[in-house]
């Protein structure tokens, strides 16, 4: 399982790397491998005001549909319109091309509710 150490993660699979006041997202690794081949992605409108744990758009794979999570509250900046024209580049490279939104933080205390690499792998191995 591919883990960046410089990055942040949630319980619910997405990793989040912070530069400034925008922090990039996407999915783990471990969660596009659970979820198989991605077919489709439904990714929050530019402009967007997102909650921190809530769902702002969605993942669809050939086994299932998952919820994507803000992980942070703030104001979608960007989607990555790539992936959602080519929604296998989340396959093929989760932490580079297969990005999905970048959030103007609004509340950097919540960043400290995120994990670590460490404690993200502790959870997924159990």
């Amino acid at each position: 399982m591919h883990l960046p150490e410089d990055l942040y993660y949630t319980e619910s699979h997405e990793w989040i790397r912070i530069q400034d006041d925008i922090a990039t997202v996407g999915i783990t690794d471990f969660a596009q491998s659970e979820l198989g081949d991605i077919v489709f992605v439904e990714l929050p409108e530019v402009g967007t005001k997102v909650s921190a744990d809530e769902p702002c758009g969605s993942i669809e794979a050939v086994k299932a549909v998952e919820d994507l999570n803000a992980p942070l509250s703030g104001k979608i900046e960007e989607k990555n319109v790539d992936v959602e024209d080519s929604p296998e580049l989340v396959n093929k490279s989760a932490f580079e091309d297969g990005w999905l939104f970048k959030i103007r933080i609004s509340s950097r205390e919540e960043i400290e509710k995120l994990m670590s690499a460490l404690d993200y792998r502790r959870m997924v191995e159990g």
